[in-house]
C-alpha cells in the first residue's frame, strides 16, 4: 500500500514538471516564477518543436521572397511602360518619315516642282472689319 502511494506521489510530481494546458496551473506557475515549459516537455516533444520551428522559418522566408518578387514586378512594369512609350514614339517617327519620302517620290515622278518649306505655315486673313 505504501508503494502505491509513493508511485501516485511520483506520478503527480512528474505531471507537475511537464507542460500542461490547464490555465489555473499555468497561472500558478507564472505567479510563483516557475517555468511552465520545462526540459521534460522539450525531451518528450522534440520532433514537434523542430517541425514548428522549421515551418516558421519557411513562412518567414516565403514572405520575404514574395515581397522581393513583388518589388521586382513593380520595377518591370515601369520598365515595360517606358519601353511601350519609346516604341510608340519611334513608330510614329518612322511612319511620318516613310509617308514624307513616299509623297516626295510621287511628286517628283509627276514632274511637279514642289519643295519642303523651311518656314512654318501661316494663316491668311482679310483685313476687312
Amino acid at each position: 500500500m505504501a508503494a502505491k502511494r509513493k508511485r501516485k506521489k511520483d506520478n503527480k510530481e512528474n505531471d507537475n514538471q511537464g507542460f500542461t494546458l490547464n490555465p489555473v496551473v499555468l497561472l500558478q506557475r507564472t505567479l510563483q516564477g516557475r517555468m511552465f515549459l520545462t526540459l521534460e516537455f522539450f525531451k518528450r516533444n522534440w520532433l514537434y518543436v523542430i517541425a514548428v520551428t522549421v515551418m516558421m522559418l519557411m513562412y518567414i522566408s516565403n514572405k520575404y521572397v514574395y515581397q522581393s518578387d513583388k518589388a521586382k514586378l513593380g520595377t518591370l512594369k515601369v520598365m515595360l511602360n517606358n519601353a511601350n512609350t519609346d516604341y510608340v514614339a519611334a513608330s510614329s517617327n518612322y511612319n511620318s518619315r516613310i509617308l514624307e519620302s513616299q509623297m516626295k517620290s510621287y511628286i517628283d515622278s509627276m514632274g511637279i516642282d514642289l519643295n519642303i518649306s523651311k518656314q512654318p505655315p501661316y494663316k491668311l486673313s482679310s483685313k476687312e472689319k
